[in-house]
């Protein structure tokens, strides 16, 4: 299958030669555009989750479907290998489903706008976007269940449909799928918004193509595609070894009692092309932490993860795709069998880019090796009726602590995403029943090292109305673990003080929790793992730290550091670290706090919360 654009146009684009002068203009045009897509959505969408936190994707690709400017590539071509209808001018697609578009979004709750790009009758690119949606139907309001077995339970499932036809919305259509919401006004603004986004991107293509030639116009394009592959062929044959290198890291668990689960990946170069085999990776879960990849999402991850790393000044987009080979085994936790639930599946998607940087370093430890702490989204919901008896519905993204790095310390409570920011705190309390008592980084949460991990937040929320709770983390049993020498990062921890006084720990993945009104939740996130020896670190930076309030007297000794009186004791700093230097046997590259036997063993003791069992696996065929 695969989709049929409609053209009345079939006069052909053909490749010209553009000066380097015009391609710096449409390029940067363009990438002026993707920000105003972004500027578009947050002026018109309703829900906090994208209108104040940014939890949103957009991009603009050529009439191939390949990314030219964007955050998250790959929609596209998942998408038209999949549709087999047709695609005509003012036609704007709409879709959720994974499933039914080879994973070009990976979970029920992103709702995908599609919108190919016509001027004078032919396709000249497109121009889409998805959203996270703060509801999406399902078993659970927010629509992330954590007890899901299928995708079923996780909502409504929203095929490859046309919501425009020939630029008229179908009303129908769009009225049974916001039937199946719990929040219809914040999905309806927030569905206009992303359209409204993209169609401001393909204007701007119009304007474009009009002022330079539509030839011109196809060509610039195709010239950015060629200046990435060319630049990212480089990167990957300076950085790739032929030889391979494997590595391995974990989910804590399913929210069902079992964990961890295992993803492993295997990198090696051949010729050009980099490869990248998740073989070795646990079968898919019984439950929803399942990541339905795409191959060319995974490529994306590479890309976006290397350029930064490497050299951010070359423009990200897919021309390098054709130079990476990703094979991901069927039935596993990666790519999981129709119908697996997939709506928790945000925890693998981070440990995607802890293991990348592993992989990626491993060859360069001293240039390129960042430490663990890319390794979460932490989700909180809390929802029920008001003292007006209105229907309230929260879904927000914490943060957590950046890894170290070879450039230096790793920025304390940040999102996964560099493009998320909080939301403030005055406005969770101006529309929702709760009130923030603390909003803070925890000291000496992040990992020790000559550039230490960036810190974890604790955030205390006291709920005002009775209501229900959910909680999605991970890094609460395996740490984010240092480099070089770098110790781990603090794992992430939940506690409820209630209204009487009684508290309880609870587990990183819960839901249907009842909170009555002056309950008060403590949900500290994780910190980075450390990067190189943290004996090394100037004395002086630990006690900055220490009058910041990110480090106590007793954390600075983690870096051998005696600090009395508001000084640093240099004598005794001096002997600490000669003893700790003696003692602590060999550094090696990579500090996970244990293995996962011993973890497992102190876990009651260590986080309050009981080990998971060893998991089962049901028979996939």
């Amino acid at each position: 299958m695969t989709a049929q654009i409609i053209e009345t146009n079939s006069t052909p684009l053909k490749r010209v030669d553009v000066d380097g002068v015009t391609v710096d203009i449409i390029e940067n045009a363009l990438r002026n555009a993707r920000e105003e897509m972004d500027a578009v959505l947050f002026r018109t969408a309703m829900s906090p989750g994208i209108r104040e936190q940014g939890d949103c994707f957009p991009l603009i690709a050529d009439r191939h479907g390949k990314m030219v400017v964007g955050q998250m590539g790959s929609f596209i071509t998942g998408f038209t290998n999949a549709y087999s209808g047709t695609l005509e001018e003012g036609d704007i697609i709409l879709t959720n489903d994974p499933y039914m578009c080879n994973a070009a979004i990976s979970h029920l709750n992103d709702w995908l706008v599609l919108v190919p790009v016509f001027k004078d009758g032919r396709h000249i690119a497109w121009s889409a976007m998805f959203g996270h949606m703060s509801d999406n139907g399902g078993m659970v309001p927010g629509s992330m269940p954590i007890q899901a077995s299928t995708i079923f339970q996780e909502g409504v499932r929203i095929p490859p449909v046309k919501l425009y036809k020939k630029g008229v919305l179908q009303e129908e259509v769009l009225e049974l799928i916001l039937h199946n919401v719990r929040t219809p006004q914040w999905n309806r603004f927030d569905l206009n918004a992303l359209v409204a986004a993209c169609k401001t991107a393909a204007k701007r293509c119009n304007e474009l193509a009009v002022r330079f030639g539509d030839d011109v116009f196809d060509s610039t394009l195709d010239i950015m595609l060629e200046r990435n592959k060319k630049a990212m062929g480089e990167i990957i044959k300076m950085f790739i070894p032929e030889e391979p290198r494997e590595f391995a890291d974990y989910i804590c668990d399913d929210g069902k009692g079992m964990g961890p689960y295992k993803i492993n990946c295997k990198m090696w170069r051949e010729g050009e092309k980099v490869i990248f085999d998740f073989d070795g990776t646990d079968p898919q879960a019984q439950s929803s932490i399942n990541f339905y990849l795409n191959e060319e999402m995974f490529k994306m991850f590479f890309g976006s993860f290397t350029i930064n790393v490497v050299d951010p000044q070359i423009i990200f987009n897919d021309g390098f795709y054709d130079l990476v080979d990703v094979r991901i085994p069927e039935g596993t936790l990666l790519k999981p069998k129709y119908p697996a639930a997939l709506s928790g599946r945000t925890h693998a998607l981070g440990r995607i880019f802890d293991i990348l940087g592993a992989l990626l370093g491993m060859g360069a430890p001293q240039e390129l090796l960042n430490a663990a702490g890319f390794s979460d989204s932490p989700h909180l919901f809390y929802s029920g009726y008001d003292d007006k008896g209105e229907w309230f519905q929260l879904f927000q993204i914490g943060f957590g602590g950046i890894p170290g790095r070879p450039v230096g310390d790793g920025p304390d409570g940040h999102s996964l995403w560099p493009g998320f920011t909080n939301v403030p705190n005055e406005f969770i309390e101006s529309y929702f029943p709760m009130r923030i008592e603390n909003y803070e980084v925890i000291p000496d949460s992040g990992g020790a090292g000559l550039h230490r991990g960036g810190h974890g937040l604790s955030v205390a929320y006291r709920f005002l109305c009775d209501g229900q709770i959910a909680i999605h983390d991970d890094r609460w049993l395996v740490h984010p673990w240092g480099v070089n020498g770098g110790e781990p990062g603090m794992r992430s921890t939940k506690r409820m003080v209630r209204a009487d006084g009684t508290e309880e720990w609870l587990p990183s993945k819960c839901e249907d929790l009842k909170v009555k009104a002056g309950d008060l939740l403590y949900f500290n996130t994780w910190g980075g793992g450390g990067w190189g020896d943290p004996y090394l670190r100037d004395p002086a930076m630990v006690l900055t730290d220490f009058n910041r309030g990110l480090v106590t007297v007793e954390g600075a000794k983690a870096y051998g550091v005696i600090i009395e009186n508001g000084a640093v004791n240099e004598a005794a700093t001096t002997d600490l670290r000669a003893t700790l230097t003696a003692t602590r046997g060999e550094v090696s590259m990579f500090s996970h706090g244990g293995t996962i036997e011993e973890i497992k063993a102190r876990c009651l003791e260590e986080t309050h919360i009981p080990a998971p069992v060893t998991p089962t696996f049901q028979n996939v065929k």
